[in-house]
Parts: C-alpha cells; structure tokens; sequence
C-alpha cells in the first residue's frame, strides 16, 4: 500500500541512513533538485551503496536526472544494479521521454540478468506539455506503475503563482488522475510546501484523496503521519465495507436479488468501492 511517498536527498549519509524509519510507505533517494552538479557523482555511489547495504524495507524509488541531461544514464548504470523498485525519470513531457528511460533500464536488466520490468517506472510530471500528455506517459509502457504531479515546476512552467490555495494545479490534478485511472496506473500528488502547516496540510491530503489520487508525496518526515491517516481507509469505512458483502451473501442465501443496506440498495459501484476499502485496509495491515 503506497499511500506517502517521502522525498529524500541522495547526498546525505546520516538521512540515507535512518530512511527506513521515517514512516513513509515509500522513500524517493533524489538524485535530482536535490543534489547540486558537483555532487552527482558521489550522490549516485552514496545512493547506491545505501540500497545495496541497508536492505530497505520501505519501497524504493530513486529520482534520477531529466533524459535532456548529461547524468540520467550514468544515474541508471549506477543504480539498477542494486536493483530499485521503481525509477521516477524527471520532466517528462512525452511518451518518447518514458521509452527512452524504459529502453535504457531494459539493456541494464539484461546486463544485470534481471527478469524483463522487474523496475517499474513513475514518471515525474511538471511541466505544461507533460499534463497535456498524461495519459499518453502514463500508457507509454509496461514499466509505468504510476504518474507524479511536480507542482512547484508546473507553475514555474504555468507562469503563475503557487498557492495554499492550489486553484492554479487543479486542472493539472483533475487531468492526472483521470490519465492515470484511464490508463489503470496509480497516480501521486506532490508534496505540502509548508513545513508547519499541519492543518493545512491534512485539508490538501483531504482534498487529493477526494480528487482521486492514491497518495500523496511530503519532504518533511514530519508530515508522513498525517498523510497516512489521511490516506487509510477509517473504521468505519472498513465496518460498512464487511457489511456490504455480508448483506450480499445473506440475500444470495435467502434467494434475493435486490440487496440494500442502511436504506441504500447496493450497486455495483458501492461493491467495487467496498472491495477497494477492504483491499487496502489488507494492504497497510499486511505492510509492503
């Protein structure tokens, strides 16, 4: 159950170090913004070494440079070794951007004798062209498990403003989600800029989930708990999800064939939520 997705930088030791025990359902090792030029080299064998000493049990996502840069492939020859669970290729703006990165991963897993897409892909999507291409991306490849919203380049791209508010990325949230459901992928928001805003914090995590994003990402360790909560399926959803199927097996068994619960007849789409409620409430029981 991927519900936080918790940015870290790749140049830091002490914070590759204590990644495991940061809460977030997946950590993202940032070879990217985070790193400055002159540490791209010892970013990429820090990251490294951490995956293949540490034995991670927190998904693996490690964020590489854009494909218009001199560093994404040396980024991929240093890491698919030690065998990340998904690369997240930065500025992506087109399906060409996701086969080039895929093409590249597959040559290294044949090298590495890895079975073919034992990688996954989550494409980072900041720019204009990008969320007009979402569905495009996010259908681009086997690999693509998931699509990202980088907000913060999004409206540098946009020319605007980046707002508590967020009425300038709704229209980018709304398509993400719609690109990704139609292309049956799963789909992250981007991170809650304000450190210390808790309250509105949980009122954004709040409003992506209702949007339907599958999580949301955070660069502080401190808003993890918060996005969890926000993210996990409450007792009583979990409650009204047991007895949505208890009701059907009770009116299966009685020869009923129209089924309702608290004066609501169950349809389809209540089973299929029922069914998802319960699935993740598995999914965060049982951890990764």
């Amino acid at each position: 159950m991927r519900r936080s997705m918790l940015f870290l930088p790749g140049n830091s030791p002490n914070i590759l170090l204590n990644a495991d025990f940061l809460g977030a359902d997946s950590i993202i090792l940032d070879l990217e913004d985070a790193v400055a030029l002159t540490e791209k080299d010892s970013a990429r064998i820090l990251v490294r070494n951490a995956i293949r000493s540490l034995n991670y049990t927190r998904e693996v996502i490690v964020r590489i440079n854009p494909v218009d840069s001199p560093y994404w492939q040396k980024d991929l020859q240093q890491i698919l070794p030690v065998k990340p669970d998904m690369i997240m290729p930065t500025k992506v703006s087109c399906a060409k951007d996701v086969a080039v990165v895929a093409e590249e991963i597959s040559r290294l897993e044949a090298q590495c004798g890895f079975a073919e897409n034992t990688v996954k892909l989550i494409p980072l999507i900041e720019t204009a062209l990008g969320v007009e291409n979402a569905y495009e991306i996010a259908s681009a490849s086997p690999r693509v498990a998931a699509i990202f919203l980088g907000g913060e380049d999004f409206t540098a791209d946009m020319r605007c403003k980046r707002t508590k508010e967020g009425t300038e990325i709704l229209y980018a949230r709304s398509r993400m989600v719609l690109a990704a459901r139609a292309a049956g992928v799963d789909v992250y928001d981007t991170p809650w800029t304000d450190v210390e805003d808790y309250d509105g914090l949980i009122e954004d995590a709040k409003f992506a989930k209702g949007l339907g994003f599958s999580g949301k990402s955070s660069i502080s360790p401190r808003h993890i708990p918060f996005i969890n909560e926000v993210f996990s399926p409450t007792e009583e959803e979990i409650q009204y999800a047991k007895d949505v199927f208890a009701t059907i097996e009770k009116a299966k068994a009685e020869g009923k064939g129209v089924v309702s619960l608290r004066g609501k007849m169950i349809d389809a789409p209540i089973v299929t939520r029922a069914r998802q409620v319960l699935e993740a409430a598995e999914a965060i029981k049982g951890g990764r």
